[in-house]
């Protein structure tokens, strides 16, 4: 049943990932910045691996990005390119071994992997390397995927090679960012669930050297001019850095940028229709970021345009939870003519701690970040704006914390549709059980909750407000769409039996979890005879 004392009912991310090529840059210090961009993305373990042409130094801790690197431990990062990582743990241990970039050493194969993401058959592939005698630190996925590529790179002598086999071997969501001494590497689910995006550093007389043709899929660029190129999670770690946004990473493409230039090819094949998160848009991303064209901030706006034609309420104010519900409550009272103000003031200097708090604090963890303004609502009918409902525990105080301040009348509006099915891409829902809207109707949940009214947008127009299914971004790109099994329970890539166990309640049957074919027992001994990568490629 539904376990009404959960400390934590914000949705959480795995993580966020960055890489840069630069020579001649501080690359561990723009790696930093380029983290602190996307420190909203993972808040429990922080780290950055450097290669200089010669070896990979990795420094990494548990904490946020301020509290694990000193300016001491930036100066002696030195290198010319860099791969950094911000995490909050969805797959493996909270600990020191599961923080990345994972550094791997087999034979003479260095590397450090960065991932965001999670992959749902790891524990057969876990199982047939440490027959192989590859060692494991952790438990987590991302090594594992670290693992067979330093094991198939260390056979086949070659990293592209090693990221292909494996990439034709993971299932799941990732975008991953990795490197060894002299090339960074950055390359994509064929699904696209996990979002990865290429800049371009301009040069130090300002222009931009050479520009990447976003349609070139497969020759090296001349990089010789090029000040540096960068990959991230999300454009705004571009734009902290500088630099400017050329494309997206495509689904199933591995890129690879060192002193040769920018080479692209197809890893595996990408799917014909993408399966990008779609909640991304809703609440993950940085307003000011760019997904499809669109700012994500256009796109929360218009969730709230849309939820106010959905669900009309007779009120005085609309507010907004911040941050993410403030974009949507802006659209919700433009369209609906509800005057927009501000209810709830967010303490900015509340960061994640790692100490256990007792009941009676965590009761207390919605006023530590919101306090309302009682001046503003006392004895007014207000329209409160929030991205989603997950376990139901924050939307309770919050109501009773404006209830208690004043308000009159207190209508929930959800600029996503309800939250049913467990996610298990890379979002930390994967318990079905824990889901308020799986175990109560919505009229149940307002009254849970302590609403006068209650509703959700619905999946239709969520949809409607993101740039558009069906379109085609470039060539060679499949057409865009979007991961809504979180709403819907269809699930675009398959989920093991082993995996999904007991994760789903009674009564709910998901589509496309029993359709995932059994790993081979030898399906990595098998994969790693197959040459027909390097009799194509004598020269690479």
């Amino acid at each position: 049943m539904f376990n009404e004392v959960y400390g934590d009912d914000t949705l959480h991310e795995e993580c966020g990932v960055f890489g840069v090529w630069a020579p001649g840059r501080d690359v561990a210090r723009i790696t930093y910045f380029g983290l602190k961009a996307l420190q909203h993305r993972g808040q429990e373990s922080a780290g950055i691996a450097v290669g200089d042409g010669g070896t990979v130094m990795v420094r990494k801790d548990l904490g946020l990005i301020d509290q694990v690197f000193s300016n001491a431990d930036l100066s002696s990062l030195s290198g010319q390119l860099a791969v950094g990582h911000v995490r909050y743990g969805t797959a493996g241990a909270k600990s020191w071994e599961a923080a990345q970039p994972h550094l791997s050493t087999i034979g003479d194969v260095i590397t450090a992997l960065a991932h965001n993401g999670t992959l749902v058959n790891t524990d057969e592939l876990r199982r047939q390397l440490i027959e192989l005698g590859v060692p494991f630190l952790s438990n987590s996925d991302s090594e594992v995927a670290t693992k067979l590529i330093g094991y198939f790179t260390q056979q086949s002598h070659h990293l592209r090679e090693g990221i292909r086999k494996t990439m034709e071997l993971i299932r799941g969501g990732y975008a991953m960012t990795l490197i060894n001494e002299q090339a960074l590497y950055a390359f994509r689910d064929p699904h696209g669930i996990r979002p990865l995006v290429l800049g371009k550093l301009p040069a130090d007389d300002g222009s931009d050297g050479d520009v990447f043709d976003s349609t070139h899929s497969a020759a090296a660029v001349d990089a010789a001019d090029a000040a540096g190129w960068v990959v991230a999670s999300e454009t705004c770690a571009l734009d902290i850095v500088g630099a400017r946004y050329v494309r997206d990473i495509r689904p199933g493409e591995i890129l690879r940028i060192s002193a040769d230039g920018l080479v692209s090819e197809q890893g595996v094949p990408a799917m014909p229709e993408s399966a990008e998160c779609i909640f991304e848009q809703v609440y993950f991303a940085r307003p000011d970021s760019i997904m499809g064209g669109k700012s994500v901030y256009a796109c929360r706006y218009d969730m709230g345009r849309q939820l106010a034609r959905e669900a009309p309420v007779e009120a005085d104010m609309v507010i907004g939870v911040p941050d993410s519900g403030m974009p949507p409550a802006e659209g919700y009272a433009r369209e609906s003519g509800i005057p927009f103000g501000e209810g709830l003031i967010k303490n900015r200097y509340v960061a994640r701690t790692f100490i256990q708090p007792t009941q009676e604090l965590r009761a207390m963890g919605v006023r530590m970040k919101l306090n309302p303004l009682r001046d503003n609502i006392s004895g007014k009918r207000l329209v409160v704006i929030d991205d989603s409902i997950v376990r139901g525990t924050t939307m309770v105080q919050l109501v009773k914390m404006l209830r208690d301040a004043g308000a009159a009348e207190v209508h929930v509006r959800i600029n996503s549709p309800e939250v049913v099915w467990p996610c298990f891409y890379g979002i930390d829902t994967d318990v079905q059980a824990q889901l308020i809207s799986a175990n109560k109707t919505g009229d149940e949940i307002r009254d849970y909750i302590g609403a006068d009214s209650l509703a959700f947008l619905s999946v239709q127009g969520l949809l409607a407000c993101l740039p558009a299914c069906g379109e085609v971004a470039g060539e060679g790109c499949p057409a865009r769409g979007y991961c809504t099994a979180c709403f819907t329970g269809v699930y675009p890539i398959a989920i093991p039996e082993s995996f999904g166990r007991d994760k789903f309640m009674p009564g709910y049957d998901p589509c496309n979890l029993t359709e995932n074919p059994v790993l081979p027992r030898d399906v990595v001994v098998a994969k790693e005879r197959d040459h027909s990568w390097e009799a194509a490629h004598p020269a690479v």
